[in-house]
């Protein structure tokens, strides 16, 4: 914490993770209190989807800069505006009554939440172009994660906790100058553009127009696939947001049923098709097919606005499918599956304590908020030394035999928590919770809750440093946008088929079947240590 970067980050990742937990969670608690019906608070859900599908503005990041702004720096100038405007309208809606004034409410909470996941991208960007030696890329993930921790636990349980004695106006006005003052402190930040080649620079390395690049046809060709795919993709979002928001509530389309099936649909039309487009551009390249022979001159505007746009859609993909070629389809899938033990039963979370094993919602929030989190956190900081300790990929590995064993913990609970009350005596947890006037059963959920978060705080610190390590500097945000983009919507796909299986066969079937699923993400953590080892040694 004592490199100035480092340092840096910690503050990054608690600006990132405060205004998520707020405006995806802790604000339902307000609406709740403000008896706002259960349907409003549902379209309120939808302001999710800006974190879901940040990718499609990412392009515009590494190649807009915003007026006057643009002396702090590409990444900066953005971070610092998302953090003053998020805290601006944190201050803003804690001067409104979210019943009488509902049209502006939910109008600043979607705004908040395009900010909120524009500065994530920003911030992506950031942590990949000033990693160095000193302040590694593995450090850099670790510290942000640590951050984004403690917000959540700021922006939740403690901001429940201070609802209850100062009320919610009071409550956002602070976290609005919280972040405020994030992005005061912000100002004074390393300057990526420093560090790592701007956008403009890389294009005066490489002139689309030169001899021996692409002929403008077959660009003009691959731009209008790509765009017509993206284009595609922001008329359905931009669609589905307003019918959501229409007056007609029979009208309104499942949100959920929208993230699972066209989802996926979104990330093959932005994300799969178009890395296979880039493909075949790579191919052309390295093969000497239609390219041009001499230099040729534009033709004009139009000329230009194609050529800038083909390097913000384009080139950070050819760049990635040209470094990574067949070890990006091993990548992909190991992004699809890592998380996937985490992800895919989290909804189940809570119907799991308080329904299936009858913990009252004070216990689950002792074991799951506070001692969670602290788990997490602990998780993250014994990731961040396993990473400079025994390296990137056997952390890794280790984060995913750990995520898929500790599924078995719950499944465990699932038939009576025999083993884990053992263990949970054998720590003092039992004793300690007995001491402190709770029941001993909360020991037993404490320590597998505690045990399942430490894993995930491992496998944490090592997949958000490896999938940084596999973008390059100069197209990190789209890059790792659109990777990051394939983690958040890969929980929602499988999650109707595991319901189904919970209602016709119990919690202890389900949870054996994703420690299986489990080991999809180890045999491709093996394979990737290979690849990367082999080519080490090339």
């Amino acid at each position: 914490m004592g490199n100035r970067k480092t340092g840096f980050m910690a503050v990054f990742g608690f600006a990132a993770g405060l205004p998520y937990s707020l405006l995806l969670g802790t604000l339902y608690a307000w609406l709740s209190d403000a008896h706002v019906d259960l349907e409003t608070m549902g379209v309120f859900s939808l302001i999710g989807l800006a974190y879901a599908f940040k990718f499609l503005w990412s392009p515009a990041l590494d190649r807009i800069d915003l007026p006057v702004l643009r002396r702090l720096g590409r990444r900066k100038q953005w971070i610092v505006t998302a953090q003053v405007l998020l805290g601006i309208i944190l201050v803003t809606l804690s001067q409104l009554d979210p019943v009488a004034a509902l049209g502006l409410f939910s109008l600043l909470a979607g705004i908040g939440a395009f900010a909120s996941a524009t500065q994530d991208i920003a911030i992506d960007a950031w942590r990949v172009d000033v990693a160095d030696e000193v302040a590694t890329i593995d450090m850099l993930s670790t510290v942000f994660q640590m951050g984004y921790r403690i917000a959540a636990l700021v922006g939740g349980a403690l901001a429940l906790i201070l609802a209850e004695r100062i009320g919610w106006t009071s409550v956002f006005l602070v976290m609005g100058l919280i972040l405020v003052m994030a992005g005061v402190i912000c100002l004074f930040a390393p300057d990526a553009d420093a560090i790592a080649p701007s956008a403009d620079e890389r294009d005066e390395l490489l002139e689309l127009r030169e001899a021996g690049q692409l002929s403008p046809r077959v660009r003009a060709l691959a731009l209008g696939l790509v765009g017509l795919l993206w284009g595609w993709a922001l008329v359905t979002v931009g669609v589905f947001m307003v019918r959501s928001l229409g007056s007609d509530p029979g009208a309104r389309p499942d949100a959920v049923d929208f993230v699972a099936k066209t989802g996926p649909l979104i990330v093959i039309a932005t994300i799969i098709l178009p890395a296979a487009i880039a493909a075949v551009l790579v191919w052309l390249q390295r093969s000497g097919r239609h390219l041009l022979p001499e230099a040729v001159p534009h033709n004009g505007t139009g000329s230009r606005a194609a050529d800038h746009l083909y390097r913000a859609l384009i080139l950070p993909l050819t760049e990635l499918v040209g470094r990574m070629g067949w070890g990006l389809v091993l990548a992909l899938a190991l992004v699809l599956t890592y998380r996937l033990c985490d992800s895919i039963w989290g909804t189940f979370a809570y119907p799991f304590y308080l329904g299936e094993l009858k913990y009252t919602k004070d216990e689950v929030a002792i074991a799951s908020k506070f001692f969670g989190v602290g788990a997490i956190v602990l998780g993250l900081a014994l990731g961040g030394t396993l990473l400079t300790v025994v390296g990137r990929m056997a952390t890794l590995t280790l984060g995913a035999v750990l995520a898929a064993a500790t599924n078995l913990l719950y499944a465990d609970l699932a038939l009576g928590g025999g083993h884990m009350a053992v263990i949970s005596d054998m720590l003092g947890v039992t004793w300690l919770v007995a001491q402190l006037g709770g029941e001993p059963r909360l020991g037993t959920l404490m320590v597998t809750i505690g045990m399942e978060n430490l894993a995930t705080g491992i496998a944490g610190a090592a997949y958000i440093a490896w999938l940084s390590s596999i973008v390059s500097k100069g197209y990190s945000a789209v890059q790792y946008a659109l990777l990051s983009s394939l983690t958040l919507l890969v929980g929602t796909l499988g999650r109707g088929a595991l319901g189904q299986l919970i209602q016709e066969q119990g919690y202890y079937r389900m949870f054996v079947l994703v420690t299986w699923i489990g080991t999809i993400a180890i045999v491709l953590c093996l394979l990737e240590w290979w690849r990367t080892a082999r080519k080490a040694r090339a």
